[in-house]
């Protein structure tokens, strides 16, 4: 029996767990797939935006002790992913000159080197980190036209496209206020709702797809498939 608990920063993250990791998992040998959104966003006064990394690693240690056969990992965005010295996430702080591979693996390498100092290595072993580049409707770029069928904007496809042909892939389009990609979809698109029409569009866009278009992405996806 095989279970996985994603911790993640909002509903989109969440539905997207639930509408297309879960039941890909499940035909792989998962018994149980589900997804948490980390820092009891559901408590604060804003919804989404993720919490200080000292309140994520409490909880997701909590999990891993709770249910010793299960695993556990994160689907956060790297655009906004807290750096300040009270509330950051491990190697975000200090990897802004490498390139966008390096950022993943050096951030991911830091989650879980602090993880093991404050939880031990036999929790830290059922640990996955992961986190986004640079943000989850980065994923929804690796095929332009499905993304903009799912939405509803079929007429949008060459916008979506030009965005997509402008960068080596959907993980390198970037992160600042104006351009990271929900950002861009938004400009194109106002009516744009993260939770309803990234998760239909990440239907459409198929999971398959996404691992053939985003390295990274694809890499995570290969480490949980392996805990089967």
């Amino acid at each position: 029996m095989t279970r996985l608990l994603v911790h993640v920063e909002g509903q989109t993250e969440e539905e997207f767990v639930r509408e297309v990791l879960a039941p890909h998992l499940y035909g792989g040998g998962f018994t149980s797939v589900s997804a948490r959104l980390v820092g009891r966003a559901r408590m604060r006064k804003k919804r989404g935006g993720i919490c200080a990394w000292h309140s994520a690693h409490t909880e997701i240690a909590r999990h891993l002790t709770g249910d010793q056969e299960a695993f556990g990992t994160t689907l956060v965005d790297y655009y906004a992913l807290p750096a300040d010295e009270n509330t950051g996430w491990p190697g975000r702080a200090d990897c802004e000159d490498l390139t966008v591979s390096e950022k993943a693996k050096h951030i991911q390498a830091s989650l879980l080197d602090d993880f093991r100092r404050h939880h031990g290595e036999a929790i830290a072993n059922r640990f996955i980190p992961f986190v986004a580049m640079y943000e989850f409707e980065g994923l929804l770029f690796s095929d332009p036209r499905q993304m903009a069928h799912g939405m509803g904007e079929i007429d949008m496809t060459d916008e979506f496209q030009a965005i997509r042909d402008a960068f080596e892939s959907p993980e390198h389009i970037n992160d600042s206020p104006q351009t990271a990609p929900s950002k861009r979809i938004q400009k194109l698109v106002p009516s744009y709702n993260k939770v309803l029409h990234g998760n239909i569009a990440a239907i459409d866009v198929t999971l398959d797809c996404m691992r053939k278009q985003c390295p990274i992405f694809s890499a995570w996806l290969e480490k949980i498939e392996s805990l089967t």
